[in-house]
């Protein structure tokens, strides 16, 4: 039951920490984003890697990490980035931002998947979601943007990692499609945790903050 309710209690915290710093910068939300960022990338490396490695042919297992990393650069072109902080895009826009909302959503869709084999990956899941999800509604919260709008947004990005989750454990794919389908997810994961992880702050202030909480998500990913 975890691995379908701590994906969305993680919507849930980092929308709360939103509304309660939404007129602030919080150099909190950047620490904890490079804390995320290494805490997947580690799991995702100590975990989900060898075991897709095991059941598939290396090139295979390569060749659909590649397709993953090119899907979450088509992502985050579509996405222009919000997750990462960059919500100056659609800010005066009155209308959803399809193209937005669809991409982020297929991103926490294919996060599900990998969670039924691996449940050490939900918590790396649950501490990646909460600062985008601070970003995002942050994002949502300074838009012009409707309440039912926001709302609507948050519930459908809250519930596609379960679903994900949950076509994962109960349609009839064979284990082989579930390993592509991995594949392609650490693909995901391995784009979007080194694009946390190396994108540079303006002036290099914050580096040394930043690699303090990298190292400390290593570690404690380490310790599950």
């Amino acid at each position: 039951m975890n691995t379908y309710l701590l994906p969305v209690f993680a919507i849930v915290i980092g929308a709360i920490i939103a509304f309660i710093t939404k007129n602030q910068k919080s150099i909190g939300t950047k620490l904890l984003l490079s804390f995320s960022g290494a805490f997947l990338l580690a799991l995702t490396l100590f975990d989900l890697l060898p075991e897709v490695y095991h059941h598939l042919g290396a090139k295979q297992t390569g060749l659909f990490i590649i397709c993953g990393i090119l899907l979450q650069v088509v992502l985050e072109f579509l996405s222009k980035g919000v997750e990462h902080g960059h919500i100056q895009k659609y800010k005066e826009d009155k209308k959803i931002p399809w193209v937005l909302f669809i991409s982020l959503c297929v991103h926490s869709f294919l996060e599900g998947f990998p969670i039924h084999h691996h449940n050490d990956i939900v918590y790396g899941v649950l501490i990646h979601k909460i600062p985008i999800a601070t970003l995002v509604t942050t994002f949502l919260l300074k838009s012009s943007y409707s309440k039912i709008q926001i709302i609507g947004f948050l519930i459908v990005f809250m519930t596609m990692t379960p679903l994900g989750t949950y076509i994962s454990n109960n349609m009839s794919l064979t284990a082989e499609y579930i390993n592509f389908i991995n594949a392609i997810v650490i693909g995901v994961f391995l784009n979007i945790a080194t694009i946390i992880l190396f994108e540079t702050e303006e002036g290099h202030s914050f580096n040394l903050s930043k690699l303090v909480m990298i190292c400390f998500g290593v570690f404690i990913a380490n310790l599950i």
